[in-house]
């Protein structure tokens, strides 16, 4: 089990209010509150239903990714390419990884700054994931 919420600080309810995130045990839980009654919902449950959403997302854009991550870096050659598709093609391990040591609560913040929202319903479902800027955006905008 996880001790920590991946995306603490990034989560609401459907009524977008932020969720609280506490400790059962050694099990970290967002708290959503249902009419007054706290819910509480294991952390890791909706982090890996996250983790699943924007790997289904960049599922045949791959390319793209690990060219726009080069630019990114101002590492556009051909090596550099190669080891962000690889990293990419292995994205699960990432993931677990990721599972494993969280993200900065410098980074959660950034996320947060830029956007960056989960919206869970009283049962622990991601509702959906806010990502302004992601890949299958608005094409209508010029």
């Amino acid at each position: 089990m996880s001790s920590q919420a991946l995306f603490a600080g990034l989560v609401v309810d459907e009524y977008d209010k932020p969720v609280e995130v506490t400790m059962v045990g050694d099990e970290a839980c967002y708290v959503v509150n249902d009419q007054g009654f706290r819910r509480h919902i294991s952390a890791e449950e909706v982090d890996r239903q996250v983790l699943g959403l924007i790997r289904d997302q960049m599922k045949g854009s791959e390319d793209t990714i690990a060219e726009q991550a080069a630019k990114m870096l101002g590492q556009e050659d051909i090596f550099s390419k190669a080891i962000i598709q690889n990293q990419i093609k292995n994205i699960d391990q990432q993931f677990e990884q990721l599972m494993k040591t969280g993200i900065p609560e410098s980074g959660r913040a950034y996320m947060g700054m830029m956007g960056f929202r989960v919206v869970v319903n009283v049962h622990g479902e991601v509702v959906r994931v806010d990502q302004p800027g992601a890949i299958g955006g608005d094409e209508d905008e010029e």
